[in-house]
């Protein structure tokens, strides 16, 4: 298929769940304390994301620890890094995936694996060079299909060997950014995934099956809601001072 995306995106229940997470997207974006505090807000939420996405990785700290830069866990850094990082490989995203892709993994994967291997993918094959292209081929489908995808791929395919999980939840939100849902880096769209049944719903699209990728599709979308919500409480918390 010319789009192979947009077919997703057609399945049972996946338009309504994007929609849903659309219109949570909006809702925050209508938030009054984002005419002031937006750059705040996403500093917060990239934070949140991070601690999260650790989280799913297996090492999970508080909120309070990271601030205080009391915790030296390399995944931890990882997530940190990775996400920092975020900010400046927006514009390459479209262009060239397998560069930015290659920088996520030497942020995220650096004290775990030896240097020489920082950004080299350690297995290639069919599918992730389909990856590649998807990213590379238009698509008329939404952004949450598509960091959907991106971020499952490289969730299941490990191209990496090292913090492909992190990489994979980096990418995904970074699609979000770039590819119009959430400009702004705002919503905590990792702490939506550590809310559900996260590795449920990766071997649910590993099957294969319609149902199994619309089932992590929903799931994603679902993230994006939790994830609005999240930030929002931030929003909220910074207007009551």
């Amino acid at each position: 298929m010319s789009d192979p995306l947009a077919a997703v995106a057609q399945l049972p229940g996946v338009a309504e769940a994007v929609d849903e997470a659309r219109k949570s997207v909006d809702r925050l974006y209508r938030h009054r304390v984002l005419r002031r505090a937006s750059p705040a807000v996403s500093t917060e939420s990239s934070l949140r994301g991070a601690r999260a996405s650790s989280a799913l990785a297996g090492a999970d700290v508080t909120l309070e620890a990271l601030r205080a830069d009391e915790v030296g866990d390399p995944v931890v850094q990882g997530a940190l890094r990775a996400s920092a990082e975020l900010g400046r490989l927006g514009p390459t995203w479209r262009k060239a995936p397998r560069q930015v892709l290659a920088r996520l993994h030497a942020v995220a994967a650096a004290g775990l694996v030896p240097a020489e291997d920082l950004g080299r993918p350690a297995a290639s094959g069919p599918r992730v060079e389909a990856l590649f292209g998807l990213l590379e081929t238009p698509t008329k489908a939404p952004a949450v299909v598509l960091a959907a995808i991106v971020h499952a791929e490289l969730a299941v395919l490990k191209p990496f060997g090292s913090a492909d999980g992190v990489v994979a939840r980096a990418a995904e939100r970074l699609t979000l950014v770039e590819y119009g849902l959430d400009p702004k880096s705002l919503v905590a769209i990792e702490v939506g995934h550590l809310e559900q049944d996260y590795e449920a719903g990766l071997k649910a699209y590993l099957t294969g099956t319609p149902e199994g990728v619309a089932a992590w599709v929903c799931q994603c979308a679902s993230a994006v809601s939790l994830g609005a919500r999240e930030t929002t409480a931030v929003c909220e918390a910074m207007q009551r001072g």
